[in-house]
């Protein structure tokens, strides 16, 4: 059980991360992509805020496990 959390977590701690390096990158140059970006922006904060509150379940019962 505690391996499948820890698996778990990772993907979720990698996904996050992914999502965090897309933000670093910026809007690109033309403005029609930009569009899409901003689009794309919602879904991914909203991806993100899940995967934090789904690491948050995790970390607990990590603690549980211990």
């Amino acid at each position: 059980m505690k391996e499948e959390l820890l698996k778990k977590r990772k993907e979720l701690m990698d996904r996050v991360e992914a999502i965090r390096a897309d933000y670093r990158r910026g809007l690109d140059k033309d403005s029609e992509e930009q569009a899409v970006q901003l689009e794309n922006r919602d879904t991914l904060h909203e991806i993100e805020r899940v995967s934090l509150e789904e690491i948050a379940k995790i970390d607990q019962q990590l603690k549980t496990l211990d």
